[in-house]
């Protein structure tokens, strides 16, 4: 690749690029970049919000780039308050321990492991000490942190902000002091964080990384952020039936946002598929195309393959319309019952025709016929509703926020 396509395929689905020219200027000396993205170990499990990062990282791996992927283990136990408008209860080193390990595991499902150093964040922070840490505050001042908007909105709204909570994005920062950071990606939240490391190296005299901020993902119903306890997630480690019906269920217009964040075709292949679909093709092709290529990533072809006949199966055979438009349907208390589903859909009129057609075996979810009346529905799945012969709706359930 030049140097302006690789600039390109770095800037693909970016938020934010800080410096362009300190990255052409980095590029130019055509030594590979040093390239960090940490994640704190605060669930044990990863979603495909979290790839965002990770395939970026992956571009920059397949341009030739050192990838280094940062186990936030010393971090994660300060918390990071981050997008939050309260204190975040730290992990305990146990929990940061047994989160760390599920996520070396789950990364190289996008990363090489062959081409990743993998790396802890304790081994530098613990060396601090308590004088390394008073020196490393001195360096930012109370009114600098205020200028994040969270700490400042908390502030101005007289809400708590604990002295530990300063700590984060000094040592998030430190830690591209100590791996000698030429670029470091994070999420839009993230952006203050990188700007400390950016001004901690100037101190340090090094030369400044550059920033490189990824949108956060929108969750299948695309409305909110994906995230496991809003329910609207596809977790990489989801079975490939489950992770291909989510994908399939994302709107025609959340497609392309997915494709462009998610997917590891071209840009050309990419620009091939809008216009196709601008000239009249079924946008459902590519979305089915896309489903498979993810369930591949994290399974295997034969599973991505197996996905597609058993969702054919399932709902086109079956005689489910192709275009039935998605409903989102919130879901109060983590669930639903079919019986308010079925009303809230409006493939059933009311509550009592609802549980009456259960009773007499007219209702079918995702093609299976349903005799339980109390039957619940959990939150982040999609499902096709049939009542009768020609009843249908595609249902999704959120968690009402």
């Amino acid at each position: 690749m030049t140097q302006s396509s690789d600039l390109a395929e770095i800037r693909r689905g970016t938020s934010e690029l800080l410096l362009v020219e300190d990255l052409e200027r980095k590029l130019a000396r055509g030594k590979p970049l040093r390239v960090k993205a940490g994640f704190d170990p605060t669930a044990p499990d990863l979603h495909l919000g979290h790839t965002v990062l990770l395939n970026k990282m992956r571009q920059f791996q397949d341009m030739g780039h050192h990838v280094m992927f940062l186990i936030g283990d010393f971090t994660g136990m300060i918390g990071d308050p981050s997008g939050r408008n309260a204190t975040r209860p730290p992990l305990t080193p146990e929990q940061i321990a047994e989160n760390a390990e599920t996520y070396k595991a789950q990364v190289f499902k996008v990363l090489d492991p062959a081409k990743t150093e993998v790396l802890f964040n304790s081994v530098w922070s613990e060396k601090l000490g308590a004088a390394g840490m008073i020196r490393l505050a001195s360096k930012y001042t109370v009114a600098r942190m205020l200028e994040r908007d969270d700490f400042s909105q908390r502030f101005a709204d007289q809400r708590p902000i604990s002295i530990h909570e300063f700590f984060y994005p000094l040592m998030q920062g430190y830690d591209s002091v100590a791996m000698r950071a030429d670029v470091e990606l994070g999420g839009n939240d993230q952006k203050f964080n990188l700007l400390v490391g950016r001004e901690l190296q100037k101190d340090f005299g090094q030369e400044p990384q550059v920033i490189l901020t990824m949108p956060l993902l929108e969750g299948i119903g695309g409305t909110e952020k994906m995230s496991k306890s809003l329910g609207n997630y596809v977790g990489i480690n989801e079975p490939p039936d489950d992770m291909f019906g989510k994908l399939m269920s994302i709107s025609d217009e959340l497609m392309w946002r997915y494709v462009e964040l998610l997917s590891f075709e071209s840009l050309a292949t990419i620009q091939s598929w809008k216009r196709s679909v601008g000239e009249g093709a079924n946008p459902r092709d590519i979305k089915v195309r896309f489903a498979q290529e993810i369930v591949a990533r994290f399974h295997d072809r034969a599973a991505a393959e197996a996905s597609l006949a058993n969702f054919e199966s399932r709902f086109r055979h079956g005689g489910v319309p192709d275009d039935l438009e998605e409903q989102f349907i919130d879901a109060p208390g983590g669930d639903a019952t079919l019986v308010q589903v079925l009303k809230s859909s409006g493939v059933c009129p009311s509550t009592s025709e609802a549980i009456r057609m259960i009773e007499q075996g007219g209702v079918r979810v995702n093609g299976e016929k349903v005799s339980d009346k109390a039957l619940k529905l959990p939150v982040g799945s999609t499902y096709v509703l049939q009542v009768g012969k020609r009843k249908f709706a595609r249902v999704t359930l959120k968690r009402a926020a």
